[in-house]
């Protein structure tokens, strides 16, 4: 059984972050005896801001983030524009190098494709699979790499979501630690086949954070 002394004592407790002011409820003197069921419904009855609250640090990075300018990208020699959000402070990723990345391709604030939610061949579960590609490459030759049996579990890049062409090249030029944003239109992205929510023939953005860099073979 609950009491309503103890629904008064959480909603006294509860709060809602470091830097705001802790919501000062009084805290019931009557502890009337009540039903699970009834208890229950007298929490669904509160305000959702009380109950289900965004973390502090989520909302700030919302807060923090804004549009950047068309004019503050940068272009590329095939004509793809970026911009680098952190250049990073590591190697130099090189054309031939072997690079990891974590990549995001998201439409209309949509993440479509990305790396962080790669699929194990074993139970179907999601992981946070690094992309493994050589800068400069033929798009999608790695994918025919033989199956690899990390401490994740089973993993081929056969099941690893697809990137865009884009990033074959774009990448050249970050440093380890590197985060770059790229607008990627459909000649250089999924052209004019859909790749889950991204329609064909559209132009999204293309997030990437470089991860790791093996220097070119002879070098």
């Amino acid at each position: 059984m609950a009491s309503i002394r103890s629904l008064g004592k959480w909603t006294v407790d509860h709060q809602i972050c470091p830097q705001h002011t802790t919501i000062q409820a009084k805290q019931a003197v009557v502890s009337i005896p009540i039903s699970r069921r009834a208890a229950a419904i007298l929490i669904s009855s509160l305000p959702f801001s009380v109950i289900s609250l965004p973390k502090c640090s989520e909302a700030r990075e919302r807060r923090n983030k804004k549009a950047i300018p068309l004019e503050a990208y940068h272009t590329t020699s095939d004509g793809l524009k970026y911009y680098d959000i952190v250049e990073g402070k590591g190697p130099v990723a090189q054309k031939g190098s072997t690079v990891q990345v974590h990549f995001d391709c998201i439409f209309r604030g949509i993440t479509a494709v990305s790396s962080r939610e790669s699929k194990l061949l074993a139970g179907n579960r999601s992981i946070a699979q690094p992309y493994e590609f050589k800068v400069g490459g033929p798009p999608g030759k790695e994918r025919k790499r033989e199956f690899v049996d990390n401490p994740n579990g089973l993993f081929s890049a056969q099941a690893a979501p697809k990137p865009p062409p884009a990033m074959y090249s774009v990448t050249e030029g970050m440093k380890v630690g590197g985060k770059r944003t790229v607008i990627v239109p459909p000649e250089a992205g999924y052209d004019k086949k859909r790749m889950n929510e991204i329609p064909p023939g559209a132009t999204f953005e293309l997030n990437i954070e470089l991860l790791q860099v093996k220097p070119p073979e002879g070098k």
